[in-house]
């Protein structure tokens, strides 16, 4: 068994050099690409002699998910992987992973899991720090809990007066205490607390969020952190894993195939679907296209998530030039000689349907060109003629579509939040 589940308060680990730690895979819910994220992780810190998750592993506690997760670790895991309660880890916690406060005693270093899920320390996770940080054998220790310490960069924290108490537990070893580890935020950020370096870890598999000004989700990539030691001392390095982390199933040329003829199904359905939804609200059925919305919707989160299966998508800050040479490609070359071949063979519906999408591909391109340079990208509204699909960008946009000629109060408006 991969998942450890912990039975006693003290375990000794023997010649532990490293361990790996995964922050908040599964509070955003257990879909495929955050699990890709968590399975990409797993096999980052099997690098290392274990793997701790800091924390919300599910986003409720009921036993399906626990299955789910621990399913999933199992078959990836390649090394043990331990667990700490966070405040989505409720219900079968236990029941899964164990104790809610233990240590892990190596020869030249302690793992101090203490629990915070509720934003207060539980008075047995406070002696264990005390008894382990008396212990001779233990010369240096890292204390991880789920819930930040009161810091430098977010409010979402404990309180001081828990603060308090955790100083309190370790005050007389404190020269022991090297690192304070935690997740919750779905980022990361190193902060000094009383004299300690802090830790916050969240980017195993939930959304990257923005934390302050100066630390923003598009300057975070999901991570994990490794902890290893150097001539005997505790060091730390944080690794951002690649976009396209967990190839596994890519690499299977049956799955493959099946995937992507699935993604092409799901997509399908999607537009079908979508079709229908407006010719039931062109004919006043609005009840009707609404559902029909929904299911197109669903469809085509369907295909989303098999997509993210056999996704490799170049780091986010880069993407955008990879989308262009496509759309040039398409104006410059297919969509015309589709066109030029549906014009000799006298069939001028597929004349139109290139020629329209091919001036539209063209504004792709430019568009795309700009938002490549992603810091100083300006431009706040789009407008699509949703008869032609022709794409408009700024203010000052013609009274007519200049591909179909429809008129501008029908221009489907997308703008960009202040």
């Amino acid at each position: 068994m991969k998942i450890q589940k912990v039975t006693e308060p003290i375990t000794y680990i023997g010649d532990v050099r490293s361990f790996g730690v995964i922050g908040d895979p599964g509070c955003d819910g257990l879909g495929t690409q955050n699990m890709k994220v968590y399975a990409g992780a797993l096999e980052q810190t099997a690098k290392d002699e274990l793997t701790l998750v800091v924390g919300d592993l599910v986003p409720e506690g009921t036993k399906k998910y626990y299955e789910d997760i621990c399913t999933l670790t199992e078959v990836v895991a390649e090394n043990h992987v331990y667990g700490l309660r966070g405040n989505h880890d409720t219900g079968a916690y236990t029941e899964c992973f164990g104790l809610h406060n233990y240590a892990l005693v190596a020869k030249r270093f302690a793992l101090i899991v203490i629990d915070n899920a509720k934003r207060c320390f539980e008075e047995e996770g406070l002696r264990l720090v005390e008894q382990v940080l008396a212990m001779n054998e233990v010369e240096q220790a890292v204390i991880a809990f789920h819930i930040p310490l009161p810091n430098h960069f977010i409010q979402n924290a404990v309180s001081e007066e828990e603060f308090d108490r955790l100083k309190a537990a370790y005050s007389a070893e404190k020269s022991k205490v090297k690192y304070l580890l935690c997740g919750h935020v779905h980022s990361w950020f190193v902060d000094e607390v009383d004299g300690i370096t802090m830790i916050c870890t969240g980017g195993g598999g939930a959304m990257i969020e923005d934390v302050s000004e100066h630390i923003r989700a598009c300057d975070i990539n999901h991570h994990v952190v490794h902890f290893y030691l150097e001539k005997d001392a505790l060091c730390y390095r944080v690794c951002d894993l690649a976009e396209d982390c967990y190839p596994r199933e890519r690499k299977s040329p049956v799955l493959k195939s099946r995937l992507e003829e699935t993604i092409t199904g799901e997509l399908m359905a999607h537009f079908k679907y979508l079709l229908f939804a407006d010719r039931a609200k062109r004919r006043g059925f609005d009840r009707v296209a609404n559902l029909f919305e929904a299911l197109a919707d669903s469809e085509y989160r369907h295909a989303k998530n098999f997509y993210s299966v056999l996704e490799r998508p170049a780091a986010f800050m880069e993407a955008i030039e990879g989308f262009i040479p496509t759309e040039q490609f398409e104006y410059k070359t297919m969509y015309k000689m589709m066109a030029d071949y549906a014009r000799q063979t006298r069939n001028p519906l597929t004349v139109q349907a290139y020629t329209g999408a091919a001036a539209a591909e063209k504004v792709h391109a430019e568009l795309l060109k700009e938002a490549a340079d992603i810091e100083d990208f300006q431009t706040d509204t789009v407008y699509v003629c949703p008869i032609c699909g022709f794409v408009m960008a700024g203010e000052d946009v013609p009274d007519r579509c200049a591909v179909c000629g429809a008129p501008k109060k029908q221009y489907l408006v997308f703008k960009a939040e202040e």
